[in-house]
């Protein structure tokens, strides 16, 4: 099981830094990806994490703003997003994924927390 928090409300600029616990002992073994979906749209994925934190990948439209990052001791993965614009706006997931799948695409995520809202004020 995943537990995302550390949503909010955060004005244009500002940052906020989101964080999923796993439950599970075999946490360190998954791809970790941080998702988001706004009202009306489809669910994208942000940001994801190979196993080991030594792979990371972004959207293009969080590059240079949002890190992603995994304690496997503390079964926790982050997303620390920096510069918050209105477009930021959504309910952001976390979800776990089997390694060796295309690490960018939602469909290869099984796993999925509950949703905690980010909203970014203008």
């Amino acid at each position: 099981q995943l537990q995302a928090s550390g949503g909010g409300l955060v004005q244009a600029g500002g940052s906020l830094r989101l964080s999923c616990a796993a439950s599970a002992r075999t946490f360190s073994i998954y791809t970790m990806g941080w998702f988001r979906q706004a009202p009306g749209k489809e669910r994208e994925i942000v940001a994801a994490v190979t196993w080991s934190g030594g792979g990371t990948n972004y959207a293009d439209s969080v590059k240079g703003r949002f890190t992603i990052s995994r304690d496997n001791a503390e079964n926790t993965v982050y997303l620390q997003m920096n510069n918050l614009k209105p477009e930021d706006t959504a309910v952001y997931y976390c979800a776990a994924g089997r390694p060796g799948r295309p690490v960018m695409r939602v469909g290869s995520y099984d796993c999925w927390g509950q949703g905690t809202q980010v909203t970014v004020s203008s």
